[in-house]
């Protein structure tokens, strides 16, 4: 552990000495990483921050990344020193001056201290010489990538590594002169030298440090023009025919997304370009660096064979992209604590934008299924959190991002809009953005904005669904005299009550209606019925909005499963499958009865999210909640009612949907020997084309299932690509799904190694295959060492690793004795990081309810 180091200077060089020389004895050390009094001692006395950024990158990854920066900044109190944040993955090597004179400044911590005597109110400038640190370039051998995100950017180059300093950049890069290169800024000018080439970029707009980026590589560039506005594609895909099917989609998308932003805020897009690039198995749906959007490319460039629910996927992550152009960019959160607000919003307009563009699509449904089920997945379990949550060091800030700032958040900000009404809430997020440009803001100032716009108690409301976590128990009651709501806080001790708007959908002999409810206290009771009007059946969510966990009466629940497909609106059946499987979760719906009711269901269901939402929730029951005894009989079945889905599909999204579900839960012989006939182009399903992807995955899902000559299909698929990133990831995941238990076994030891985590989305692909369930009695061995790697991960890993990490880790096991282990190692460790237990609860719910519910 590194406590401190001083540099003396000789000759301009810095060398490392434990001699105290340079130090003053009664400053305070900066603690590692970015801690909350630094950052507001800085934000205090720093201001006007610029960047001049020069990297010279080689073509050989394994080669350092060289770099040069001039730093100004000005400062309102020279009598301290000024602590940089730089702390790069190797020995750090930097030197400093000032004026050309060399600086005599100590590294401490993973920290730059700047002796006050160097300082002086007003501007400073400082010129630094520095080897970059290698994880957050994600250097590949003909591309490579800076990514920030939440504080990473001082494991680069020297920085004030925190959201409220913000700066302008101007940034050159030395590359290889056959590469491409894409940054915030607009090119200014290149310069080529043998087979280099040096490119200059122009300032950007004040941006925090984690919104700068630079990518360079052998990328292909498209070009389109939208309303006046030229966009720039960078991309690596190989297959013609997929970037020809996929790019005016995806100009037209980014367009109208601008477009209605710009209508919805009325400000212009506030940044001087707008490129995206295209990025192979990237870590993140997307992230929203200004002027240079990375996306993950496969979500983007769609196969022939794309559902629906892809289709809509795409439309989103564009919109909430670039929504984040102005919440989050424009406006940035003054700490990663409110990182929740840029993300709420990116997804809350998301979900608006979306709709012109697919007219067909029941939007509210769409809603209800992107949101509900990834929110109620944390949020049910011990280790949900609020969506406000506290924060003291940046080095913690990554595992802040989840399903509850992604899915919960919108969900709640959908009930404020209802609140406040649609108008009101809009001129509110108007002025919110009109009065901060170019800066930060808390929640709280939102809160005050809202407040003021509307008249209305914002924080009293957000104490309950902001600032506190979980969710309320909601019970039914049907008496003589109408229906009564009862909720409950499911945590000892708090007696939270949460307010909110619900659409209850009551069923009696004569029909249906659907009531207004307002929740505000412990209980809350509708109008009268009339005394011939006894209720068959309440649905508290059948309008889609209400949240919380709903105990159903015996009455309506036995009529749900029995009666669902005769529910009119989509909408509402989602919410009912929704619920149903809530109460599957709570033991109050055995697994084989909700999959004899998602059985019956199907053949009736006609619009394509319930669908997919309702073989999702059937593979959950068949792999979480049955043993392979009961898994083995119920297959045949299943399988037939998914090939008579793809049968009766009259599209080829629908046929996909259904070909998908009957892929992943094969367990017969004939389903086993079909599935390899088709991937051996022997067989078809017509009217669905499979891709290289499609191909694949059917060579996984043969080799998972034991299929006679895996290893052969597994060798011929490696042939058959063509794309050299997707070949990358399918020989890197091979070892995984091999037969040979040492095999599977040295797989797991290398992942141990950091080198072979950095490419993360193959690194869970392959532990999740590790994990299948069909391999559980086998790698149930791995459970206690993934978990002891997890704080390992979360220090080298980007912000979602942590939580893909154990999701992969846990996911295929059900035994008591897997849940006994995960939860023994927590009971061991009374001091483990909250947040990394958080995690570890929520991917192990299911583990420990799956052990609790006996197999049918």
């Amino acid at each position: 552990m590194q406590n401190r180091r001083v540099l003396a200077v000789c000759a301009g060089v810095f060398l490392l000495s434990l001699a105290s020389g340079c130090s003053n004895p009664g400053d305070r050390d900066p603690e590692p990483g970015v801690a909350a009094a630094l950052a507001e001692q800085r934000a205090q006395s720093i201001s006007d921050v610029h960047y001049d950024l020069s990297f010279v990158i080689p073509a050989d990854p394994s080669q350092p990344v060289t770099g040069r920066e001039t730093l100004r900044f000005s400062l309102a109190d020279a009598s301290r020193p000024v602590a940089l944040d730089f702390e790069p993955d190797a020995e750090p090597a930097v030197s400093v001056s000032t004026g050309g004179k060399p600086v005599a400044v100590r590294l401490v911590n993973g920290h730059i201290v700047i002796p006050e005597k160097f300082l002086r109110t007003g501007e400073n400038s400082f010129d630094l010489v520095f080897r970059a640190g290698a994880a957050p370039l994600n250097r590949n051998p003909d591309f490579m990538y800076a990514l920030f995100v939440p504080a990473r950017a001082h494991q680069v180059f020297p920085s004030f590594d925190q959201p409220d300093l913000k700066a302008r950049y101007t940034l050159a890069l030395d590359i290889p002169a056959a590469w491409r290169a894409v940054a915030n800024g607009d090119e200014t000018g290149r310069t080529a030298t043998g087979d280099r080439v040096a490119i200059r970029y122009a300032e950007t707009k004040p941006i925090p440090t984690y919104l700068f980026t630079f990518a360079a590589g052998n990328f292909q560039v498209e070009t389109a023009e939208r309303n006046g506005r030229t966009f720039h594609m960078y991309h690596r895909e190989n297959d013609t025919a997929k970037v020809t099917r996929n790019r005016d989609a995806i100009f037209d998308l980014h367009a109208k997304a601008l477009a209605w932003l710009e209508d919805y805020t009325q400000i212009a897009y506030p940044f001087d370009k707008f490129d995206f690039v295209l990025i192979p198995a990237f870590q993140f749906g997307g992230m929203e660096h200004p002027g240079a959007i990375y996306y993950n490319a496969a979500p983007l460039m769609l196969d022939e064979s794309a559902t629906e629910n892809q289709m809509l996927g795409r439309a989103s992550v564009i919109s909430h992209e670039t929504t984040h152009m102005w919440f989050g960019d424009l406006v940035t959160m003054r700490w990663f604590n409110d990182v929740w607000m840029k993300e709420v919003f990116a997804n809350f307009m998301a979900a608006k934008i979306v709709n012109p563009s697919f007219p067909n699509v029941d939007h509210e449904l769409r809603f209800l299924v992107s949101n509900y089920p990834a929110a109620y997945g944390v949020d049910r379990t011990e280790g949900t959190h609020p969506i406000r949550q506290e924060l003291d060091n940046l080095n913690a800030a990554g595992n802040m991002y989840g399903a509850i700032i992604y899915q919960k958040a919108p969900i709640v900000m959908r009930q404020l809009e209802r609140m406040l009404g649609a108008e009101k809430f809009r001129d509110g997020l108007r002025a919110y953005l009109k009065r901060f440009p170019y800066g930060n803001a808390t929640w709280l100032d939102l809160v005050k904005v809202l407040g003021d716009q509307t008249g209305q108690d914002v924080s009293a409301w957000s104490k309950a669904w902001v600032e506190e976590g979980g969710r309320p128990s909601i019970r039914t009651e049907i008496g003589d005299q109408g229906l009564a709501f009862v909720q409950s806080d499911p945590q000892p001790g708090r007696s939270l009550r949460w307010p909110q708007q619900m659409e209850v959908l009551v069923g009696t002999a004569s029909g249906t209606r659907m009531l207004p409810v307002a929740m505000t206290g412990e209980r809350t009771e509708t109008i009268p019925l009339p005394a011939d009007a006894r209720p068959v059946f309440v649905l508290p969510t059948g309008g889609g909005v209400a949240y919380g966990d709903f105990t159903l009466d015996d009455g309506s629940r036995a009529y749900l499963l029995s009666h669902l497909p005769e529910l009119k609106e989509p909408v509402t059946r989602g919410a009912a499958i929704v619920t149903l499987w809530e109460e599957l979760l709570d033991r109050r719906v055995r697994p084989s009865d909700f999959v004899d009711f998602g059985l019956r269901a199907l053949p009736l269901e006609d619009t394509e999210q319930n669908i997919q939402l309702l073989v999702g929730r059937i593979d959950g029951a068949f792999w979480d909640f049955m043993d392979d005894p009961a898994r083995l009989a119920l297959a045949p079945r299943l399988e037939q009612a998914y090939r008579d889905g793809w049968t009766r599909a009259a599209s080829p999204s629908l046929k996909s949907v259904y070909f998908r579900a009957f892929r992943s839960i094969v367990r017969s012989a004939d389903g086993v020997a079909f599935l390899e006939r088709v991937w051996r182009r022997d067989e078809k399903i017509p009217g669905l084309t499979l891709s290289e992807d499609d191909e694949a995955g059917l060579a996984q899902d043969l080799a998972i299932r034991s299929a006679p000559n895996a290893a052969a299909i597994l060798e011929e698929q490696r042939g058959r690509y063509r794309n050299p990133d997707r070949k990358a990831q399918f020989e890197f995941v091979m070892p995984a799904l091999s037969g040979d238990p040492a095999v599977r076994d040295a797989f797991f030891e290398s992942l141990k190694d950091v080198k072979n985590r950095r490419r993360e989305p193959w690194a869970t692909q392959g532990l999740g295959f590790l994990n299948h369930p069909l391999r559980a009695p086998a790698s149930e061995k791995y459970i206690l060492p993934a978990l002891d790697l997890l704080i390992e991960i979360q220090r080298t890993g980007d912000i979602f690793f942590p939580k893909n990490w154990m999701d992969a880790a846990l996911g295929g096991h059900k035994t008591r004795a897997a849940a006994s282990s995960v939860r023994q190692f927590l009971a061991e460790r009374p001091d483990y990081p909250i947040r990394l237990r958080r995690i570890v609860l929520q991917s192990g719910d299911t583990l420990f309810r799956s052990a609790e519910i006996p197999s049918p």
